[in-house]
């Protein structure tokens, strides 16, 4: 089975309401930033009290006068009002009637669906939310969980380059970075934060304090990783088009030919490919100071691994670190990166002492939920992108753990919030919300997006127009492939959401 989703060109304009559209979601953009940046609801989501205002009156769902540059506040010019837990919560019985009449599918199969208040996770919306059904990429969000909880968002990953057991023998030692750029590191990016011109440039430095002038010989050691580098359950013909491939702990581009390339065919050994580079970068650095690279690059023979404090076989030469997990995360929630997760979930299960494999990946991440108090018991994941029908989550789990990014008491989880898509702006969400059936939720809505040839979801959170934070997860399955009516059906959805006084 292979996914159908392809990212599409951001729509055209549409009269009136296309040509303000583009100021309006820059503004509620900013505003929306400001909302739920990193902070909690108590207290960072919990302000103090302001007066009953009617619905839709808040800032964040007013037509802007002026485009606010940003950090000058909301459209008002006095600041973004922080959340308030006076604001009222939804009528349940209200909400659902609106929900019910947006949430059918276009053609076969059913949506399932979960809402529910953040601050007291009271349940406001409940169709069938407790049946697993297949996420497609919303099981990415528990892996952003996981990465958070059990790596942390300020670890970064280490590229190396240490002294090889032979003379004028240098190992690249991959760490967990598969953003290598091919150049100099890029301190501002996330992709290519690390890069390999950079390390290149460092380890000639330190071979020529070592007093090393014959030619140098470049191995590989990807040995982080350990069991097959391909998922049993991922289609051959989802790894030819390039959802994912093989995984290793390095790669360039999350094992992309360029930097720019989001769909096609992959390296198929990945780490190989930035090992050569790496070679190549590194006899250009060389030239200048004398030292040639022999041509070719190996894998390091096993028995030639030693410990790391066995001396100067492990001496570290040069290195360079990748972005932050937190930005990493924000990135494979943002533009729904198969190969990122697949290595975060890897990089958790070696943190939490189990084999850097599939299925130790599965278990760390699935560990985490329970230390969350996310029941987990019916959940199944046979991968972590969320490639496979196999996967089976609920509605009730994905809102769950969007509820303890927002509003849970692990302070590290809100380094996830600012990945989530943004209606009508920003990553998978970009091309969407641009017409008129969604409009109100353009700007507002955050969501994790879903898309696999029958199956379609979202889950997320929204700040109502009384001001009051809901979470949320709709998923559909067993749906007419292509239906276009269905992605509509969850974008009006959301918006019905975002615009709810439903009291």
């Amino acid at each position: 089975m292979t996914r159908s989703k392809r990212r599409a060109a951001t729509a055209p304009a549409f009269g009136r309401v296309g040509r303000i559209l583009p100021m309006l979601l820059l503004t509620l953009l900013v505003v929306a930033l400001i909302l739920p940046a990193g902070a909690a609801i108590s207290p960072g989501f919990l302000g103090p009290a302001r007066p009953q205002e009617p619905a839709a009156a808040g800032p964040w769902q007013q037509l802007p006068a002026t485009l606010s540059a940003p950090g000058a506040g909301g459209p008002s010019g006095g600041g973004a009002r922080p959340l308030s837990d006076a604001a009222p919560v939804p009528d349940a019985a209200a909400l659902a009637a609106q929900l019910n009449a947006t949430l059918k599918t276009d053609g076969a199969g059913s949506f399932s669906g979960v809402v529910q208040d953040a601050v007291t996770g009271e349940v406001l919306f409940d169709r069938a939310g407790d049946e697993v059904r297949a996420p497609a990429s919303n099981i990415k969000l528990l892996t952003a969980a996981a990465a958070l909880r059990t790596l942390g968002p300020d670890r970064r990953f280490s590229t190396k380059v240490v002294a090889g057991a032979t003379p004028g023998t240098v190992v690249l030692t991959g760490g967990g970075d598969v953003l290598l750029g091919a150049g100099e590191s890029a301190p501002d990016a996330v992709l290519g934060h690390a890069g390999l011109a950079t390390l290149a440039q460092s380890t000639v430095s330190a071979l020529q304090q070592a007093g090393v002038s014959g030619p140098v010989t470049v191995l590989l050691d990807d040995s982080l990783f350990t069991g097959p580098p391909l998922s049993p359950a991922w289609s051959p013909e989802d790894v030819a088009a390039g959802e994912v491939a093989p995984l290793f702990p390095l790669a360039l581009n999350s094992a992309r030919f360029e930097p720019g390339s989001t769909t096609g065919p992959r390296p198929v050994d990945a780490a190989m490919a930035a090992a050569e580079t790496f070679a190549a970068r590194l006899a250009s650095a060389g030239a200048a100071a004398g030292l040639t690279v022999a041509p070719g690059v190996a894998r390091v023979p096993a028995t030639e691994k030693t410990p790391d404090d066995a001396g100067h076989a492990n001496k570290v030469l040069a290195e360079v670190e990748s972005a932050t997990v937190g930005q990493q995360v924000d990135l494979l929630l943002r533009t729904s990166d198969n190969y990122l997760t697949e290595v975060m979930g890897r990089m958790v299960a070696a943190a939490s002492g189990k084999p850097a494999s599939n299925e130790g990946a599965v278990a760390a991440v699935l560990q985490q939920l329970e230390e969350l108090k996310i029941p987990s018991a019916t959940l199944r994941a046979a991968d972590l992108a969320g490639l496979t029908l196999a996967n089976q989550v609920s509605a009730r789990q994905l809102s769950a753990v969007v509820r303890a990014m927002t509003t849970g008491t692990d302070s590290r989880l809100r380094s996830a919030l600012a990945g989530f898509p943004v209606a009508g702006l920003t990553g998978t969400l970009g091309s969407r919300y641009t017409d008129t059936s969604t409009s109100r939720g353009a700007g507002l809505v955050r969501a994790k997006t879903g898309t696999l040839n029958t199956v379609i979801a979202l889950s997320g959170y929204v700040v109502d127009a009384d001001g009051r934070l809901l979470v949320f997860s709709f998923i559909g399955n067993n749906l007419t492939p292509g239906a276009a009516g269905n992605k509509a059906a969850l974008d009006r959805t959301a918006s019905a959401l975002a615009a709810c006084g439903c009291r």
